[in-house]
């Protein structure tokens, strides 16, 4: 893409309402445009973010065997009256009510919309185990929303639902959704704490919460140190063993961790000091069993293999795409803009040509922009007439991971200089070595 046919509105000013790190960075770098409280549009450069990273959760949750559907927004107001939370949620859900004057909703969670589809066709133990899941836009009527994305009152939420005979299945599922949201966390390059949670109101009696390590994070987090050199299962996990992910599971649950809000001060003095790691995290990703809580209100039950019917027993698993793009700037920063993880950055490769209009500038900065989005990188091509320092900031406030810079003295001797956004090494190499390193790259 050639930033003079790209729509990037960056502001050098940070605007007076951005409370923390990542709502300052996402208004000035073009990503979002705040259209009322809480409420926010988003830009090219945050869509393509945004979308990354629900790419990777959904083949994530394909490869754990999840199923895709995708449910409305608006719910009827009768299915939560079946399942007794509609007058327990609280101010949060946005209620409404259409011509027809009947009680609707903009939905804050799932959990009666997706029971009442698997009751409608699933009625045998055979069709089980079974796990749907969408990635959609959900509204929650904060009271006072803040941070930018990080707590905005509409947000893009994946949950997915699964539905199982028994509690052994039930928990199975559990644990491959766990084992599933170390894998997508770990593909979008962060560090992530599993530590025991509060169910609020989903209900259920085992949650866990899924911490981003972060210096300027809402939580503090309470950890044994195994955690930051655990392993993360790799590609040839296999989702179809029980055991196998029982155990990873189990692995990862086996150190003390904790929040602030479930910190057990008695396992924890009973640690060794040098264990101990105390850091600030976000909250990124959420899993719940809540047993027959929904299925028992709103019969949903299946023929089991005794001949009689049962409840189906259920749980749930929340990631928050859009609240991850804020959380990782939070973690993924510094005074002169957002870094970005190379899996999750909005483009591969910055190409600053230095001077447009120098014919030799143009000519290498034109070859290399070709031969690279020919080799499948993706490429923000910053082709316009302003100046070095202008060109410099807008690249390190975007934070893409490379920046290829073309100037006139190092074109000269065939060369161009390479700069590594996360850690600000730079090297000079010549047109086919940066051809074929970054080419490389998109090939592996």
């Amino acid at each position: 893409m050639r930033l003079s046919n790209y729509f990037l509105p960056i502001l050098k000013e940070t605007p007076k309402e951005a409370e923390i790190v990542s709502h300052r960075l996402m208004l000035r770098a073009g990503m979002i445009r705040q259209q009322s409280s809480g409420i926010y549009s988003w830009l090219p450069l945050g869509l393509k973010v945004l979308n990354k990273i629900s790419d990777i959760v959904r083949e994530e949750q394909n490869r754990a065997g999840a199923v895709e559907i995708l449910m409305p927004t608006i719910q009827s107001a009768d299915l939560w009256r079946e399942s007794g939370r509609y007058d327990d949620y609280g101010k949060e859900m946005l209620r409404i009510k259409d011509r027809h004057d009947r009680d609707m909703l903009f939905g804050p969670t799932n959990e009666e919309m997706v029971t009442e589809i698997f009751r409608s066709y699933v009625r045998s133990y055979k069709s089980l185990p079974l796990n749907l899941y969408h990635i959609q836009w959900k509204f929650r009527d904060e009271v006072r929303p803040r941070f930018g994305v990080m707590r905005s009152r509409e947000f893009l939420m994946k949950d997915a639902y699964s539905f199982d005979l028994d509690e052994a299945g039930a928990r199975a599922a559990y644990n491959r959704m766990f084992v599933a949201y170390l894998r997508t966390f770990e593909r979008l390059g962060i560090k992530v704490i599993p530590t025991r949670a509060d169910t609020g109101p989903i209900g259920g009696d085992m949650s866990h919460e899924f911490i981003l390590l972060a210096e300027t994070g809402e939580s503090e987090i309470f950890c044994d140190k195994t955690f930051l050199d655990m392993e993360v299962p790799g590609n040839d996990t296999d989702f179809s063993d029980g055991d196998a992910i029982a155990s990873i599971v189990d692995k990862w649950t086996t150190p003390y961790s904790g929040t602030d809000e479930k910190h057990d001060e008695t396992i924890w003095s009973d640690m060794p000091d040098e264990n101990k790691v105390t850091a600030r995290g976000i909250e990124v990703g959420h899993i719940f069993y809540f047993g027959t809580k929904y299925s028992e209100s709103m019969k949903a039950k299946v023929m089991g293999p005794d001949g009689k019917e049962h409840p189906v027993h259920m749980g749930s698993y929340g990631i928050g795409p859009s609240r991850l793009v804020a959380a990782i700037v939070e973690a993924f920063h510094d005074d002169r803009g957002i870094q970005w993880p190379a899996s999750i950055a909005p483009f591969d490769v910055g190409l600053i040509n230095m001077k447009p209009g120098d014919s030799a500038c143009d000519e290498a900065s034109e070859k290399l922009y070709a031969a690279l989005e020919s080799a499948g990188q993706d490429v923000l091509y910053d082709d316009t007439d302003s100046r070095a320092g202008a060109k410099f900031a807008t690249m390190d406030l975007i934070g893409l991971p490379v920046q290829i810079i073309i100037g006139p003295r190092s074109i000269a001797n065939g060369e161009v200089e390479v700069k590594i956004r996360a850690t600000d090494e730079r090297e000079t190499i010549s047109i086919d070595s940066a051809l074929e390193r970054f080419g490389k790259v998109a090939n592996a």
